[in-house]
């Protein structure tokens, strides 16, 4: 069996430049360097992403979503497969199948549930039950690798410890990913990366924060966004360094610098650090951020919408094979065929 690559990112709203540094464009060059040996799943998570709000935006929020790959310059082949969560009913399936052997405990442990249900009277259900529904998503296709930001790794151990438990219960079933360590060694990094806020680089960079400056938007014009970096939150030592606990704002822009360049961070920090000039490094790394946008939204308005559609299909119809006979497989083992 060929190794499964497999990641999607929501598409309940806009990507910042932290979704698309952190997430987007790692998950592509990841694609384009392993897509000649591996299947790489790049799923539409619809389904998650009325976990905050049903709108009826999430088709233009798809197809968007599709554009930003190959904006972003994803290389399709036999192997590369685009698909929606929704359109494969086994994603929601097997997640009631799973839901029958997690546990309330574990489930309430999940950090993100804390953290999205926070100061809420009643938070929705799909809030606390969305982490079964991403094991799902990855037991089906039998994936080892699933590239995501380290505030998802508590939901690949939970996946894991599913996998688990059911192979100890029923039988080899499901093939368990590996564990967060080697996620991050395989795609390149410690701990997952994490953008962070351009005002208060204590927290990561979220479309969700209401400061305008805080964030920089796909959509922004680069001169904007240019604005933005040089605008953005330091420290008064004087002196670049490159820690995160200490000087997350400095050391936030010499990570944002190594991941626009696709080059070490270490090369990076060799580059900069013990220098005395906090505006120098601002205005590479905002005409780094600028060139980025400018290339980036020629790309985006270049690729046409007419096939959007049809490239979907064809992923859907590859899911829904691959998942069907997981599903049955599932089912048979707890007696339901």
């Amino acid at each position: 069996m060929k190794t499964t690559i497999l990641t999607g990112l929501r598409v309940n709203s806009e990507f910042t430049l932290g979704n698309y540094l952190g997430a987007l464009l790692p998950m592509v060059r990841l694609a384009n360097r392993h897509s000649k040996e591996a299947n790489v799943n790049i799923f539409v998570p619809d389904l998650h992403s009325i976990i905050s709000s049903v709108d009826g935006s999430l088709k233009d929020n798809t197809f968007r979503s599709i554009k930003y790959y190959l904006a972003a310059g994803l290389e399709l082949n036999d192997n590369v497969h685009l698909y929606r969560q929704s359109r494969v009913p086994a994603h929601a399936e097997l997640t009631w199948v799973l839901n029958c052997i997690a546990t309330m405990g574990e489930m309430g442990r999940m950090i993100q549930y804390k953290e999205k249900s926070e100061g809420k009277d009643s938070a929705n259900v799909g809030i606390f039950d969305y982490p079964v529904l991403m094991a799902a998503d990855i037991l089906l296709y039998d994936a080892t690798f699933v590239p995501v930001g380290e505030d998802q790794f508590q939901h690949i151990e939970l996946t894991r410890n599913l996998a688990e438990r059911f192979n100890h219960r029923f039988g080899d079933t499901f093939t368990v990913p590996v564990e967060t360590k080697k996620q991050a060694e395989f795609m390149g990094t410690s701990g997952g990366i994490r953008i962070r806020d351009l005002v208060n680089p204590e927290k990561k960079m979220s479309k969700s924060t209401p400061g305008e400056n805080s964030k920089i938007m796909l959509s922004d014009t680069p001169e904007k966004a240019a604005k933005k970096i040089m605008s953005a939150t330091t420290d008064s030592f004087g002196e670049i360094r490159f820690d995160f606990k200490e000087r997350p704002g400095i050391s936030n822009l010499l990570l944002i610098e190594s991941l626009i360049h696709d080059r070490p961070l270490a090369e990076v920090i060799a580059e900069w650090e013990g220098k005395p000039s906090y505006g120098d490094l601002k205005k590479t790394v905002a005409a780094s951020v600028r060139t980025l946008l400018e290339e980036f939204q020629a790309r985006y308005l270049a690729i046409p919408t007419d096939n959007l559609e049809s490239l979907l299909e064809q992923g859907e119809a590859y899911a829904n094979s691959v998942s069907n006979q997981k599903l049955l497989k599932v089912y048979q083992k707890v007696g339901l065929r």
